[in-house]
């Protein structure tokens, strides 16, 4: 590439700003650039960087320059919201510039914010034979960005085996850039605009996967734990390392599981127990007063037999009060994820 230095400075063009990008980036940055590009992109890009003789050293400041400082408003957006990004661009770059930063970032951020909303949005048994057909990969991704409830209604609809390898890559998300994601919801919105029905951010990870078999039927969890073991075991270990399991209510204090009762309907909680350790039993019920326990007893006693699906949901259904009690600071379940976990 070849740098030359005009009299005046005119104009640059979307395109040839991207052109000069990649140019001045070099050949491997480029490269990995290209390759979050749609066919059309990047034929429209190859186009201006084949026209592009010479870049000007200023040419090639001012691109970067713009390049860097958008990269920065967008940070601080994330941060701490546009107010924010607006206070701290213009105590850097002055008031107009930080308005022309901000214009531009601001379609940007709206774009992305209409294809993760739609995204979220859908109906998962409708996204599921969507994806059916994408690459393992792209599926983790596209169910990194649903929340934990549609994820796993999305996974109970996949086949076994993709099921598995799906969970086990998005065990391994935390190190996608968040463009490739945003890339990613872009084209599964503009698809699913063509199937007509369109009905939170954070990425995947081992945090993420542990909470999505939370929510999944633990014969589920338990097959998925199972394949991923056979590939990686270390990573399962993490992820059980977070996981929290109706046993594991064994770990919390008498004072919590107190807490957690008081909101716990009682039909619920007989169903719940059906099955499960004597060692829990009595551990709830120590918590209990004598009449709640007579009454527990009572109703565990008449209950009859219960389907193992009736068990696990009511199972799941306490371990979100228990999980919703935690955020308020009630109890604590940091100390009880990962102790106990049976496959």
């Amino acid at each position: 590439m070849i740098l030359n230095t005009p009299m005046t400075q005119a104009p640059i063009s979307g395109m040839r700003k991207a052109a000069i990008l990649m140019l001045t980036l070099g050949e491997e940055t480029s490269a990995e650039l290209m390759r979050q590009l749609t066919e059309d992109e990047v034929q429209a890009v190859s186009r201006e960087i084949a026209r592009t003789s010479s870049v000007s050293p200023e040419q090639a400041e001012a691109v970067l320059s713009e390049f860097q400082q958008m990269l920065v408003a967008r940070d601080y957006v994330l941060k701490g919201g546009l107010e924010h990004a607006r206070r701290v661009l213009i105590s850097a770059f002055g008031p107009e510039t930080a308005e022309k930063i901000l214009l531009r970032l601001s379609r940007s951020l709206r774009m992305d914010t209409e294809d993760f909303t739609a995204l979220q949005k859908a109906d998962p048994q409708q996204l599921a034979k969507f994806v059916m057909k994408e690459h393992p990969q792209t599926i983790a991704l596209i169910v990194s960005q649903l929340s934990p409830t549609q994820a796993a209604a999305l996974l109970m609809s996949l086949p076994s085996e993709l099921r598995s390898e799906v969970t086990m890559r998005m065990a391994n998300l935390d190190q996608i850039s968040p463009e490739i994601i945003a890339k990613i919801a872009s084209i599964v919105h503009q698809r699913l605009k063509g199937l007509g029905q369109l009905s939170r951010q954070s990425y995947g990870g081992v945090k993420a996967v542990a909470e999505l078999l939370n929510r999944l039927d633990s014969s589920v969890s338990k097959e998925i734990l199972e394949t991923i073991a056979q590939q990686d075991e270390k990573l399962v270990e993490q992820i059980r390392h977070l996981m929290f399991v109706f046993e594991d209510l064994l770990l919390i204090d008498h004072t919590g599981i107190k807490e957690l009762l008081a909101k716990v309907d009682r039909k619920l909680l007989t169903v719940a127990l059906k099955g499960t350790s004597e060692q829990l039993k009595n551990h709830l019920l120590s918590a209990m007063s004598q009449r709640g326990r007579e009454m527990l007893l009572e109703d565990m006693e008449a209950l009859g037999p219960v389907k193992i699906k009736e068990v696990e949901a009511a199972q799941q259904a306490i371990i979100a009060v228990a999980r919703e009690l935690e955020a308020q600071g009630v109890l604590s379940l940091k100390e009880a994820a990962g102790e106990q976990y049976v496959v």
